[in-house]
């Protein structure tokens, strides 16, 4: 017994030297990607380093995704309460600091998670603060700037997919990652509109993991290889009229398409996916629905969703998702989104926000690193 009581006490003084050589390390003022007041431009400040509390962890931003609605935030001005305000929800980065009663994960540990819209959980800055129920460990085979196109573009997948049928929620499809769930929706085909877009990537392999056959989707012909190899059995142009759509799809199936997912959601594609949807089915959106009103019927579902992992209603199922989001990426069941790092840290967010404003980004996502901040 005495013989292991010094390599255990040994250990826990490297690991007490180590947390504080990590705490020590931590500054107490950062730089951070600011939006001065509603409208306003982006403006580069340096801001204060916020303290984790019970639950949380402090986390050094390695690499964050950017994501139209961050654009459509600086024009719209909605989600944000008060000015000046740091955006930005795509995170993957260091553990660097635990608050009270954390377990699951170390000081040192990689993780990946969603900010929200709230200053001490965004990640336009060098640190924010994660609600760590919600976080997962990035396995050895993906990078910080992978993991970074995961939680935006994923949320919208899952809870699009999985979440409760009710406003902001989703089709309320059996997740994969419960009992009887991978495999349960065997036979029974899915369209989904724009399968190269990030959200739409994340859809098709959600699809896949819970078994739908055939898996639908609409893409240009050049990413047609790319959408199969992420599971998709057959791919239709997009660029074909809305009656030809329809139609390719009944040539592909004769059942009755009981999920679509539009997340590209534009006036044409929410009509056409509604066409395809068969009665008593569901039609799942990532905007506001401009389905003709001569269309509506009563015995088909739109849901609007909100694939935010902090929104109550998502919470339980958030939990789920990042409790397997590890495994799911070791095994190569989740793929990431293609990366374009762009370089200049922070303050190459601008213009590449302006890039994914101008509709210049194709299947990919560009992604920052915030400590190359100067």
């Amino acid at each position: 017994m005495r013989q292991l009581v010094l390599p255990i006490a040994i250990s826990f003084g490297v690991y007490l030297f180590f947390n504080r050589l990590y705490n020590m390390s931590i500054p107490t003022q950062q730089k951070a990607l600011v939006l001065p007041e509603p409208h306003a431009p982006f403006a580069l400040r340096t801001v204060e380093v916020y303290k984790p509390g019970a639950g949380e962890a402090l986390v050094r931003v390695e690499a964050t995704a950017l994501n139209p609605l961050d654009w459509k935030i600086q024009k719209w001005n909605f989600f944000i309460k008060e000015y000046p305000a740091v955006i930005g929800t795509d995170i993957a980065g260091t553990v660097v600091q635990l608050g009270e009663g954390v377990t699951n994960v170390a000081v040192g540990d990689k993780i990946v998670f969603q900010g929200f819209f709230d200053n001490r959980l965004t990640s336009f800055q060098q640190y924010t603060i994660a609600k760590t129920d919600i976080v997962a460990k990035i396995p050895p085979n993906t990078s910080f700037e992978q993991a970074a196109t995961i939680p935006v573009a994923a949320g919208a997948a899952f809870v699009g997919l999985y979440g409760p049928k009710q406003e902001s929620g989703g089709a309320n499809l059996t997740p994969p990652w419960v009992e009887g769930g991978r495999g349960k929706y065997a036979d029974q085909p899915i369209v989904i509109f724009g399968g190269s877009s990030s959200v739409g990537q994340y859809v098709i392999q959600l699809a896949k993991l819970s078994g739908f056959s055939p898996i639908i989707t609409t893409v240009s012909l050049r990413k047609s290889d790319h959408a199969k190899s992420l599971g998709a059995t057959h791919t239709i142009d997009r660029t074909l009229s809305s009656s030809d759509i329809v139609a390719e799809v009944k040539k592909i199936t004769s059942k009755p398409v009981q999920i679509v997912y539009d997340p590209i959601a534009e006036e044409d594609t929410q009509n056409t996916a509604y066409d395809i949807l068969a009665p008593g089915g569901t039609l799942v959106l990532t905007l506001a629905p401009k389905i003709a009103k001569g269309k509506i019927s009563k015995d088909k579902t739109i849901i609007d969703t909100l694939g935010n992992a902090h929104v109550e209603h998502n919470h339980a199922l958030a939990i789920g998702f990042y409790g397997h989001l590890t495994e799911y990426l070791a095994s190569g069941a989740l793929k990431p989104n293609d990366v374009e790092l762009l370089p200049g840290g922070l303050e190459a967010i601008p213009k590449g926000l302006e890039r994914l404003k101008s509709g210049a980004v194709h299947a990919k996502k560009l992604v920052v690193r915030p400590t190359e901040t100067a």
